[in-house]
């Protein structure tokens, strides 16, 4: 909701909702590569994972909409998007990633609270951004296709009083 108040639409937030999805699947993934259970521990990463996914997936969507109020096509507006936002969300995503090694990776008391979350939110990332960052675009464009051209809002002309 607060998506669709923010756009104006229901239709432009659809393609941060899709993004989700991607990482949640990148979490259960690793989990089960690595033998791990689904408790408590696994589902906050899970939470962690959608936030983070979600705000990449924004970054990409927000630019689009920008570039296509200015005149481009959705198709045009969406690849220069992934292609400005590359580098940024590569640079926080790895940062992200290469800082909850160490939970993946713990020994000793406690480890498997850490593994737990370390792990899950480790490869929600990694399928979040490197899956993400084709298909966020992708989406954008399907949904905008789907949605007809995206209007600037009306200008707002100040009110004159009569006899003025």
């Amino acid at each position: 909701l607060s998506l669709a108040a923010i756009y104006e639409s229901w239709t432009v937030p659809m393609a941060v909702i899709l993004a989700v999805p991607v990482g949640v699947f990148g979490a259960v993934a690793a989990a089960l590569i690595f033998g791990q259970s689904n408790d408590v521990y696994f589902k906050v990463g899970i939470l962690t994972t959608i936030g983070l996914a979600a705000k990449n997936a924004i970054l990409i969507v927000e630019f689009a909409r920008v570039l296509e109020l200015e005149g481009r096509s959705a198709m045009a507006a969406a690849t220069e998007a992934a292609k400005l936002r590359l580098r940024p969300i590569l640079m926080t995503s790895l940062a992200f990633i290469l800082g909850v090694l160490p939970l993946a990776m713990a020994r000793g008391a406690g480890a498997a609270a850490q593994n737990s979350i370390g792990i899950g939110v480790m490869g929600g990332m990694i399928a979040a951004t490197f899956i993400g960052i084709f298909m966020v675009p992708s989406f954008y464009v399907a949904i905008r296709s789907l949605s007809g051209p995206l209007r600037a809002p009306p200008k707002r002309v100040p009110a004159t009083m009569p006899g003025e």
